[in-house]
């Protein structure tokens, strides 16, 4: 029965993209995104049918369409490499396991992937800082290091083709942290400006002022990894839901089960079991996580179900997940309903204002920037401040240019010590768009 269980929970899962095989160069038509249908997106081979390209969104379309912009995206490495940051190119095929680990869900899904000879999972970088950190390390550049890089990657999507291109800053190990983010922040600015778009627009989140809220409030440990996990997925307001303890209620008999067979063993030996019943079941992998993965979030849910939460609590995160506004008055906000519900985050919200006032001193117009305490970025390695710049006028309604702080990425990549790190990633394509039509 227990087998049965953890079979049905795993035929929820979607599998990423899988890649048949490519060529040294690939060429990506229009391939089906992956739906609830299960139906994968294919790296095309010649002679499929493609869409016309004047219908395609920008990241679909190729160059030639496009006003050439080389000269403009040499203009923004310049610029990187007259602020210090070296650049590097990291190779385009990589070992598959840190996205699969580290990435949002959405890229998880969209990702192309194949098997080398060895058997080892690998894919086509669906973005450029994990390459970035790993070629940093790998290198063993001594920190700080400052890194920049402009290339292609790789993502299937529901509009188009899969390839295009990114440039970009990581900043590594560097103690000042609120100057760091301020300056990262400062020249995502400056590359809007270089392709013609003086004052985008910015949104602003925090993903270490949430972790301190969740940290102050009784939350079961298993409901703040999920939280945390679903931070920038659009899922937060579903999560509270379940977490009130009428729905805890209801839903724990489900693995009740489960939960009483391994009341008891500790988690190691909770995990080993269901990974034995998995293999024994015959299954290995499902949506690119491995057997022991599977078993871990088998065994989150089953806590999570079994732990509800007061409506005190569910209240307090959904009013301060329901904060907006210029830095200043929605940090006053904030330490208003910290007050009230009695939690400590004093030291993130002075990491907070200690970052507003380095990016006032960078001349950036606080009251032009908006924050939003529920916002985040679909990726699962962010750990502090979190941007995006995007076009005012509309024109684009994606991203220009994204970023934040990622200070356990180098760690979980291997470092033996935690790295502090922030950076971002700019569309060229968007903003070569924009810069034609000014």
């Amino acid at each position: 029965m227990l087998a049965l269980l953890i079979s049905e929970h795993c035929a929820a899962l979607k599998a990423p993209s899988a890649v048949t095989g490519w060529s040294r160069t690939p060429s990506f038509a229009r391939s089906p995104h992956e739906t609830s249908s299960g139906r994968p997106s294919r790296i095309c081979g010649p002679g499929r049918p493609q869409r016309s390209r004047a219908a395609m969104p920008i990241e679909a379309q190729s160059p030639p369409l496009l006003r050439d912009s080389s000269a403009l995206d040499e203009a923004l490495m310049a610029r990187f490499a007259s602020a210090g940051f070296l650049r590097l190119d990291p190779p385009i095929l990589q070992p598959a396991d840190a996205f699969l680990d580290l990435s949002g869900e959405t890229i998880r899904r969209s990702m192309f992937l194949t098997s080398g000879e060895d058997g080892q999972e690998l894919c086509l970088r669906p973005d450029l800082t994990i390459p970035v950190a790993r070629e940093v390390q790998r290198l063993h550049l001594p920190m700080p290091a400052a890194v920049s890089y402009l290339g292609p990657v790789f993502r299937s999507h529901s509009g188009g083709a899969g390839e295009f291109r990114q440039a970009g800053v990581e900043s590594f190990g560097r103690a000042d942290t609120a100057a760091a983010d301020a300056d990262i922040l400062a020249l995502g600015l400056e590359t809007c400006a270089i392709y013609g778009v003086p004052d985008p627009e910015i949104l602003i989140g925090d993903v270490g002022l949430f972790s301190a809220v969740l940290e102050a409030l009784p939350l079961a440990p298993a409901w703040r990894r999920r939280l945390m996990k679903d931070f920038g997925q659009g899922r937060l307001d579903e999560d509270i839901a379940n977490l009130s303890e009428s729905e805890a209620k209801g839903t724990a008999a489900v693995h009740a089960g489960v939960l009483s067979a391994l009341a008891g063993s500790d988690p190691d030996a909770a995990r080993a079991l269901i990974t034995d019943l998995l293999s024994i079941a015959g299954i290995t992998t499902v949506g690119g996580r491995t057997v022991s993965e599977i078993a871990a979030r088998f065994l989150e849910q089953a806590a999570l179900e079994g732990n509800g939460l007061s409506a005190e609590t569910a209240a307090i995160l959904s009013r301060y997940l329901a904060i907006t506004g210029a830095p200043g008055p929605a940090l006053e906000q904030v330490r208003a309903l910290a007050n009230e519900a009695r939690i400590d985050i004093s030291g993130a919200l002075a990491a907070f204002e200690e970052r507003a006032s380095h990016l006032a001193a960078h001349g950036v117009n606080l009251s032009e920037v908006e924050f939003s305490a529920a916002f985040g970025r679909p990726l699962d390695y962010y750990s502090g401040m979190v941007f995006e710049l995007s076009d005012p006028e509309g024109r684009v309604a994606a991203p220009l240019v994204a970023g934040g702080r990622y200070d356990r990425l180098m760690s979980r990549l291997g470092a033996e010590t935690v790295v502090p790190a922030v950076g971002f990633a700019a569309w060229v394509e968007r903003l070569a768009l924009l810069e034609s039509q000014s």
